[in-house]
Formats: structure tokens, C-alpha cells, sequence
């Protein structure tokens, strides 16, 4: 079982940044695949950054540039930082950890935080 705790999300202007979290239990973090995905209003669950176990890292198109994933194994950890915020990144930002693959599909996840808000003001 991995329980994850994402935090870091807030209200921000366009063009600002933040830096999400997610904190993850166990003590077998660096075999998991992690990723984060978002569910913005009228909008189905979209993929948005993954890190694979080696560090490899995938974005979707229109956030690539602009946001990072990272991982801290140490301390059982993933990042996204997000600059350049646009109002259409306004959604729901959800970590999640897979045993299989750092694929772009949330089918793929076992795993799943309970999730942080991310408002981006115009």
C-alpha cells in the first residue's frame, strides 16, 4: 500500500508559479513510477507530467517547458513546478504512483492522493 498527500496549491496570478507535492508513504518509493494528472471544471481527467523510477520524464504538450516533475527517492517525494501559469491550467492536481509504468494513462496508477486545488487568476 502507498498512501500520497499532495500539497502546494493555492491561488496565483497568470504567469506566476507554484510548486506542488506529494508525499508519499512506504519504504519502497523509488520502485514506483509517479505522475501527476489534473480534473479542471467540464474537463475529463487529463495527463500532466510522470517520472519514471530511472528519473526519465514526460509531459503533456502544452504544459512542456513550463512545468518540471522531479522526485527526491530520500524523501519519498515528487514535485511538479509549474511556472508561467495560465487560467486554463486551473484544475484539481492529482498525484499519482504506478508499479507498471510511467505512462500518460491513469489506468496505469494504482495509486492516488486525495488531490490540491490550483486556481490561476487572469
Amino acid at each position: 500500500q502507498v498512501q500520497l498527500v499532495e500539497s502546494g496549491g493555492g491561488l496565483v496570478q497568470a504567469g506566476g508559479s507554484l510548486r506542488l507535492s506529494c508525499a508519499a508513504s512506504g519504504r519502497t518509493f523509488e520502485n514506483y513510477f509517479m505522475g501527476w494528472f489534473r480534473l479542471g471544471a467540464g474537463k475529463g481527467r487529463e495527463f500532466v507530467a510522470s517520472i519514471s523510477t530511472d528519473g526519465n520524464t514526460y509531459y503533456k504538450d502544452s504544459v512542456n517547458g513550463r512545468f518540471t516533475i522531479s522526485r527526491d527517492n530520500a524523501k519519498n517525494t515528487v514535485y511538479l513546478q509549474m511556472n508561467s501559469l495560465k487560467p486554463e491550467d486551473t484544475a484539481g492536481y492529482y498525484c499519482a504512483a504506478s508499479s507498471r509504468s510511467a505512462d500518460n494513462s491513469p489506468y496505469v496508477y494504482d495509486y492516488w492522493g486525495q488531490g490540491t486545488q490550483v486556481t490561476v487568476s487572469s
